[in-house]
């Protein structure tokens, strides 16, 4: 049971009225800029990269940026930690916010895909998935391998158990096909104790946030997003996605008019800028000032950053005079525009050369190395 509902009667609306204006008026100069700009997509693009880095930050935990960028491309240089997972699936929930329409996130449904709820039986359907992966790997290594005796006929041994095997997988895949179709919710997937809470209602308490953004549809859309992340903080909603309520809180900007859709706004990056005595305070009013600072901040911070963004393009493009049609230097600064840093097997892969040529064309378009060291190497724009 929630202890104390969140209660928006007695909002400090007149202290926050300068702070909503300003948060306001930045975003929108921000996403207009961005919708007309030539870097707008590679803007957006390393938004989400860095924007899930600070949701990392933010929570206590500390994922490289560079790291971040090498995962999401499957080109790690270590193993990929717990917190990297994380940072992962924030990028990846920005992403999927971002391309939807505004009011996704916040209807039943996308709230419900966002939880990673499935039902029983797609759940069914993904294990059975994954156990017929694994099972069908030796059968395919036996029947490739021959499976023949010395004079070469067929072992039926086997081959009974191989054919079996298979029947099992499918008999287990109709199974959960079955239950698919039957009407009805299906139930939870029960949860391990030793990581949930099992007094925890998730649903209830996600029932009372969306209580309290139904009550606040009159209010400014700068507000509206500031107090759903306080309350989203104050209830606790998740258990272990607290960052999902900020990508929310940004998604509700969009849906509120705020903005055209050009971008998500980077309210992770805005509050690294506030200290956390202040994002965490007791008293609701400084929490609420300082979401709103954090969200200018965002705002500010996005419009340095593409205005640094297009200048290194204008001066990238210069190097393309005179060139042939066929160099590869015009889908390297895309790349390298689209992401925070490349290295030479992103780069390899992306334009379809060997990684030798992705080094001769970095040096010719004359990156900076990011890292620092002799091996593993990437580049990006100063």
């Amino acid at each position: 049971m929630i202890s104390m509902p969140y209660d928006i009667a007695k909002l400090p609306i007149s202290a926050l009225l300068r702070s909503i204006s300003d948060a306001g008026s930045a975003l929108t100069r921000l996403d207009e800029r961005i919708a007309r700009s030539p870097v707008g997509e590679g803007f957006v693009e390393r938004s989400h990269f860095a924007d899930a880095c600070a949701s990392l930050w933010i929570d206590g935990e500390l994922v490289h940026l560079e790291d971040l960028v090498l995962h999401d491309a499957t080109k790690d240089i270590r193993t990929p930690t717990h917190e990297l997972t994380i940072a992962r699936d924030v990028l990846k929930t920005r992403r999927r916010i971002a391309a939807q329409t505004p009011g996704w996130a916040l209807s039943p449904d996308g709230l419900r895909s966002l939880r990673g709820q499935t039902s029983s039986a797609a759940a069914m359907i993904a294990s059975d998935g994954a156990a017929a992966s694994v099972e069908d790997e030796p059968i395919a290594d036996g029947l490739a391998g021959g499976g023949e005796g010395e004079n070469g006929d067929v072992d039926d041994t086997r081959l009974d158990d191989e054919f079996a095997a298979i029947d099992a997988v499918l008999a287990r895949s109709e199974a959960a096909i079955e239950k698919a179709k039957r009407p009805g919710p299906a139930g939870p997937r029960e949860r391990d104790p030793l990581i949930y809470d099992l007094d925890w209602d998730e649903d209830e308490r996600l029932e009372e946030w969306r209580g309290v953004l139904r009550k606040m549809q009159d209010l400014p859309a700068v507000l509206q997003a500031v107090v759903a992340l306080d309350a989203w903080n104050n209830l606790s909603v998740l258990q272990h996605a607290p960052w999902l309520g900020r990508l929310l809180a940004a998604s509700l900007l969009g849906h509120a008019g705020i903005s055209t859709g050009a971008h998500l706004a980077a309210v992770n990056l805005g509050l690294k800028t506030i200290p956390v005595d202040r994002r965490r305070h007791r008293d609701r009013e400084t929490r609420l000032l300082a979401v709103l600072g954090g969200i200018t901040a965002a705002a500010e911070l996005g419009l340095k950053e593409h205005d640094r963004l297009l200048l290194a393009r204008t001066m990238m493009e210069r190097k393309l005079v005179g060139k042939r049609v066929s160099s590869k230097l015009a889908g390297l600064i895309e790349l390298v525009m689209s992401r925070p840093l490349v290295s030479a097997g992103m780069i390899a892969k992306e334009l379809a050369i060997t990684p030798r040529a992705a080094l001769r064309v970095v040096e010719e378009l004359g990156l900076r190395e990011m890292t620092g060291r002799g091996r593993f190497r990437a580049w990006g724009i100063l």
